[in-house]
């Protein structure tokens, strides 16, 4: 049971704290997950061949030569998060915040376009009302 403090308000269990940085878009994230498995992986692997190449067993030198390999593949999934994440910023890098310029710029693309169409439509009315009548007799 939570104790109360000086005012005699319960505390409560669970309390939201904002968050300090935004969170990872999610192929980033995708590939974090994947390169912490595999370096864990790698990581049983080199210490389990440890263990054999002390014990002295058969199996020290197939585990070495796995943990060589999966060295190499724990290192290129490393290098797979920094490459996904520099392609992700390249790709969605404008951050949409009130004062980002980029943002500016396509409400104002936005807005012409809008005004455009509008006297396209217009104008296209005009002459459909008009038709080539001098009078409405």
């Amino acid at each position: 049971m939570a104790t109360a403090d000086e005012t005699g308000v319960p505390r409560r269990l669970w309390v939201e704290e904002p968050v300090g940085r935004r969170r990872l878009p999610d192929p980033v994230r995708t590939a974090a997950v994947r390169a912490v498995i595999v370096t864990a992986v790698t990581m049983t692997q080199a210490l389990t061949a440890f263990f054999f190449t002390v014990t002295g067993s058969w199996l020290a030198f197939p585990m070495v030569l796995s943990s060589v390999a999966s060295t190499v593949g724990a290192t290129w999934a490393v290098l797979d998060v920094w490459v996904t994440r520099q392609v992700w910023n390249q790709r969605n890098g404008v951050v949409s915040v009130p004062s980002s310029t980029a943002r500016q710029l396509r409400r104002e693309r936005r807005k012409a376009r809008r005004t455009a169409r509008a006297q396209a439509r217009e104008s296209a009315r005009i002459r459909r009302r008009g038709s080539g009548r001098l009078s409405q007799a």
